[in-house]
């Protein structure tokens, strides 16, 4: 529960306080998930970074991340 919570507050902080949608978020996801809570390493998040960008509209890509949720 504590995992969910977690990534809750997370997402909540970062969609609270952004403007611009989703590729003003990037910087601010990167360093939350890499930097300061090392859910995902530099190279996996840029690889999600590179697949949302190559799909027409969306600009997350959901992963099974057990270690996550």
């Amino acid at each position: 529960m504590k995992k969910t919570r977690d990534l809750f507050w997370t997402f909540l902080k970062i969609g609270a306080f952004t403007f611009g949608g989703g590729y003003a978020m990037v910087a601010l996801l990167e360093r939350e998930f890499v930097e300061d809570k090392q859910w995902l390493s530099r190279e996996e998040f840029l690889d999600m970074v590179a697949i949302a960008e190559s799909t027409p509209g969306p600009v997350a890509v959901n992963r099974d991340r057990k270690s996550v949720v």
